[in-house]
């Protein structure tokens, strides 16, 4: 911005034209001179001083500062050349983090522009009216000139141009004529060339096919003589076999025939010789049957040689008949559009006729109005002396209109970079508020109203929730009306009932980053029943607009794994989902569950799982038997979050059609590798829908509805407890005294990111509950918890981790 400033000329005064324009260079570090003082204008007005405007620049604008700039607005205002110098280069005075002193300078020095742009902009207007003046007088001394010269004038060169675009037509013709009869000599060559090719590719296809033929036939043999060799094979064996069975049986009896062992011996040797002529012949086969396999793997080979040359061949036919229907098409059309270029050549000769004729008729017209077009051209130069006396005083004016232009463009750029400037101050000041509260160990509290419905507030008109507008509390500031009394609030940030579930989101987003990055994080909505708390969290899955807290942060948390994959970074996600109904844990993905009874029980009437609430030396939390399901996409989370719905207690009371009567509690536990820097994050992300506070008066809760409304409001009474012990920094905080206080333990009292949602109710019957919730919200918000906490160390190595 500095850069950019420091290049701009000094802006000019409004008498530039009797003034010297200053060659220094823009400096905004120039502080605000003395400025001029007041006297009469050179339109006889008496003006009002800009020290007025430009006093107290070291203290911040008071109420009054600001009455007296706005009642000026309306008197006149004009600036001189050092003024609006002093102006541009103001620098403000406030401490780097005094953002309250600095928004206030911003505004001032906002205010003095917007009165200095308005005087421009009256500058501007009295240039356009007379210039305007100027160019009415010279309109009435060039129009009886211009219509005449004109009218003349473009008679000639139509005339002209028609006789120069008939003559161009035709020779173009012409040459288009001989161009397309050697084209089309050209195509006849070449289609006789193609039909040529043709032959030639089919005598060589037919060829092809005789050969293959042959190869067939010889393979047919090869095939016979291997099969009339195996046969000799096997019955060579099948001999040798006859023949050991024979030997051991000559064996046998040789102990009782002891007479004739000669000669059972000279058959022993003749048999043994014959073996061995047996063996050489099969051996002589096998070699003969290998041969004829290898003969067989050379014929495979021409074969499929042969197979890929005919498949080339028909390519370069097929692209020959393609090459060769192509150039029958563009010959069919080459003779239509010579036909078309004939018919259109005969027109133009009888359209040339006609023309000619007529262009001797204009010819002895022009000669005529030549003289008129001579006296005319006296007559034009006389007014073009008037006018350019006119244009010298045009010209002075105009350059006077561009300097008034370039200063106001020039204030227009400076406060568009003071509003970004003034953004860009407030998104460090959220962010040095983050970081303080981090620092601090502070619980983060939102707050968020709920649109007014058709059934609130019947026969009332008044609002009990108001948005202070002040520059300090603009976003983070809510007022309670009750009873005439106003209750003012402030939070980390506040959504009005105009808030869209991604406006909501953009908020935390960040918060639900550092679940990844390894820390363990906490969002729970807290409000009374009917006050939007389901509708923050979970909102409407099916939309996509009406998504809630937990589909969008578990949408980011896959879509950022996956992208964090390229750095090799791989995550493994697991998920749990719990209800804490009428003080017992209920495991919501459990497949054998009951759906109202407070303890799962077996058929003989003993009780079946205890979930017990476990935390270890790290301020992890663990449920006993609870149901843990490993997911890799926010397809299957959306599934178990359905399921989750459904097995859900809800209950119909006279506040709510269907109100949550359990406290929901959902967890993802994100373990990540990072393979480069064996790196092992531990991250915890719990995200919690309590079920809501009412009054027994107004919910009209009866039996079972009377359980769960007692249950619920004891557990949100402990909860009170265990913040108020730790606003007070008691040694005992009594987290054991609910199931819910001593499952959030490490929430509150850890080392964890902790945000809470205070959701409220627009209805004046409601104001009681609203101004309760509050409270309890800002005790909320100055609890002290510990530092948050990364949890990461070295990596090990966990074949399980196959979720990216």
């Amino acid at each position: 911005m500095a850069s950019r400033n420091q290049n701009r000329p000094p802006p000019r005064s409004p008498s530039a034209k009797k003034e010297t324009v200053d060659d220094a260079p823009y400096d905004k570090r120039r502080r605000i001179g003395t400025p001029r003082v007041p006297g009469q204008t050179g339109n006889g007005t008496r003006r009002q001083p800009f020290s007025s405007v430009n006093s107290r620049q070291d203290a911040p604008a008071t109420a009054a500062d600001a009455n007296s700039v706005e009642g000026s607005e309306s008197a006149t205002v004009e600036f001189t050349k050092e003024e609006v110098e002093a102006l541009l280069n103001e620098k403000l005075k406030a401490s780097k983090f005094d953002h309250k002193k600095k928004l206030e300078q911003l505004a001032d020095h906002n205010k003095r522009f917007k009165l200095c742009i308005k005087w421009f902009q009256r500058v501007e207007e009295n240039s356009l009216l007379e210039q305007e003046k100027l160019r009415s007088a010279l309109e009435c001394s060039e129009k009886k000139c211009n219509d005449t010269e004109l009218e003349m004038k473009n008679k000639v060169e139509e005339m002209n141009l028609v006789i120069s675009e008939l003559k161009k037509t035709i020779s173009v013709l012409e040459e288009k004529l001989a161009k397309e009869e050697s084209d089309k000599l050209d195509a006849i060559n070449c289609h006789k060339r193609e039909k040529e090719a043709r032959d030639t590719a089919e005598k060589l296809q037919a060829s092809l096919s005789a050969a293959l033929e042959k190869v067939k036939q010889e393979k047919l043999i090869a095939d016979q003589r291997v099969s009339t060799s195996e046969d000799l094979y096997n019955r060579a064996q099948e001999y040798n076999k006859s023949l050991q069975q024979y030997n051991s049986k000559l064996q046998t009896d040789l102990e009782t025939a002891s007479e004739s062992l000669k000669r059972i011996e000279m058959e022993k040797l003749t048999i043994v010789e014959n073996l061995s002529n047996l063996r050489g012949h099969s051996k002589a086969l096998q070699d003969q049957l290998s041969s004829i396999k290898a003969s067989q793997d050379e014929v495979l080979k021409q074969k499929e040689s042969l197979v890929n040359e005919l498949k080339c061949l028909r390519g370069e036919l097929q692209q020959v008949r393609d090459d060769r229907d192509r150039q029958t098409s563009q010959v069919q059309a080459l003779t239509a559009e010579i036909e078309k270029y004939k018919e259109h050549n005969g027109k133009s000769c009888a359209e040339l006729d006609n023309l000619t004729v007529k262009t001797n008729a204009l010819e002895e017209t022009c000669s005529s109005q030549r003289e008129r077009i001579r006296i005319l051209e006296l007559q034009l130069a006389a007014a073009n002396e008037k006018l350019k006396m006119a244009d010298l005083s045009v010209s002075e004016t105009m350059s006077a209109f561009e300097e008034h232009k370039r200063i106001v463009r020039e204030l227009q750029d400076h406060l568009a970079d003071t509003e970004l400037q003034l953004v860009e101050g407030e998104k460090l000041r959220k962010k040095l508020h983050n970081t303080i509260l981090e620092l601090k160990g502070n619980i983060r509290v939102f707050c968020r109203v709920r649109p007014l419905l058709p059934d609130d507030g019947a026969g009332s008109e008044n609002t009990v929730v108001s948005y202070p507008t002040s520059t300090e509390a603009l976003g983070r500031g809510i007022d309670l009306l009750q009873s005439g009394q106003k209750y003012p609030f402030t939070f980390d940030k506040v959504f009005s009932h105009e808030a869209t579930q991604q406006d909501v989101f953009v908020e935390i987003s960040q918060l639900v980053q550092s679940a990844l990055d390894g820390y363990k994080v906490c969002i729970f909505a807290y409000g009374q029943t009917g006050s939007g708390k389901t509708y923050t969290m979970m909102g409407r899955p099916e939309a996509t607009e009406q998504k809630g807290l937990i589909p969008r942060s578990l949408e980011q948390i896959f879509q950022t794994s996956q992208s964090l994959q390229a750095q090799g970074w791989k995550y493994k996600m697991q998920a749990s989902m719990l209800e804490i109904y009428n003080e017992t844990i209920r495991d919501l993905l459990s497949t054998n569950r009951s759906s109202n009874a407070d303890i799962i029980r077996t058929e003989s009437g003993v009780p079946g799982k205890q979930y017990t609430i476990k935390h270890d030396a790290n301020g992890n939390t663990h449920v006993s038997d609870l149901t843990i399901v490993d997911v890799c996409s926010i397809k299957e989370v959306s599934s178990l979050l359905h399921q989750a719905a459904q097995s859900r207690s809800v209950g119909k009371t006279q506040m709510n059609e269907q109100s949550s009567r359990s406290h929901f509690v959902f967890t993802l536990r994100i373990s990540g590798v990072n393979e480069g820097t064996e790196q092992q994050v531990q991250g915890v992300l719990n995200l919690i829908d309590l079920a809501g506070s009412e009054r027994l008066s107004r919910s009209g809760a009866t039996g079972d509805r009377l359980k769960e409304t007692q249950a619920i409001n004891k557990s949100l009474a402990c909860l009170s407890d265990v913040i108020f012990a730790l606003a007070k920094k008691e040694d005992h905080v009594p987290f054991r005294n609910s199931k819910l206080t001593y499952l959030l333990q490490p929430c509150l009292g850890g080392d964890s990111k902790t945000l809470m949602f205070v959701n409220l109710s627009p209805d004046p019957s409601s104001v009681g509950e609203s101004l309760c919730s509050l409270r309890f919200a800002a005790r909320v918000n100055a609890c002290e918890i510990g530092i948050p906490r990364r949890q990461t160390s070295m990596r090990i190595t966990d074949s399980r981790l196959s979720c990216g």
